[in-house]
């Protein structure tokens, strides 16, 4: 294969198959080599590169990379369907979605997600997704509350959010921001998130002197920390839009 063989339109190349591999072209004048990246949460492949390069050289380069790029590609988890006779994950358990007649509403019920009988697919997957949500808020904001009051320092807002690049965040005001999918992680694994942005609190970094604070709130945190970083990506598999 030659650069000439890939296709580039509105800075989009495709790189022929089988299967064809679509990568966004991303230039920049604070880039000072080629970087090809492939998001581990929805398989989006970015080729970033200084603005003045060819983009004939940059076009041979991710050929070169091919073989890589297919295997990063190849290790992202499948996008999952949330619909009844479907398992989820829910506080690191799977648990069946069963559709029940005479609900109004989602409950957890003998490991089971029960669902109303009568809903049309997007109508469930949205009282799905809402009731994750009021979940997750309620765990987080517990959590979070914990331990601000270890540390002795007030929290202003949470608010949760469908976040792709990161799993939390904490502004200077003292606003959180979590990712309502950490419902479907061990309990100990979202408490981990809570204690890590809370910690922000103190230092607006990720210093030393951060990472001490978060073993202080949590001094198992590294084996939490881990399973995000090597199951997030399961957590974002799973779709709620019915047309995914």
């Amino acid at each position: 294969m030659t650069a000439m063989e890939i296709e580039v339109s509105n800075n989009v190349a495709t790189l022929p198959g089988p299967p064809p591999v679509t990568v966004t072209l991303r230039r920049s004048t604070q880039v000072r080599r080629l970087n090809l990246r492939v998001s581990g949460l929805d398989g989006q492949v970015t080729l970033s590169m200084p603005r003045d390069l060819p983009q004939y050289t940059a076009l041979q380069f991710l050929i070169e990379k091919e073989g890589w790029l297919r295997k990063a590609l190849a290790r992202i988890p499948d996008q999952r369907r949330v619909m009844p006779g479907q398992e989820i994950l829910l506080r690191g358990t799977p648990v069946r979605i069963s559709a029940c007649p005479d609900l109004r509403r989602v409950l957890e019920r003998d490991g089971a997600l029960l669902v109303p009988q009568d809903a049309s697919e997007t109508r469930t997957t949205a009282r799905l997704a809402g009731y994750l949500k009021a979940s997750a808020r309620v765990e987080l904001l517990a959590a979070a509350q914990h331990y601000a009051a270890r540390l002795g320092r007030p929290i202003t807002a949470v608010t949760l959010r469908d976040t792709r690049s990161r799993w939390g965040s904490c502004t200077s005001q003292g606003r959180l921001m979590f990712s309502w999918r950490l419902i479907m992680a061990p309990p100990e694994v979202l408490r981990y998130v809570a204690a890590h942005e809370v910690a922000h609190l103190r230092h607006m970094d990720h210093s030393r002197a951060f990472w001490g604070c978060v073993g202080d709130l949590m001094p198992d945190y590294a084996a939490h920390r881990a399973w995000l970083r090597n199951h997030g990506a399961m957590l974002h598999s799973y779709a709620f839009d019915p047309s995914a």
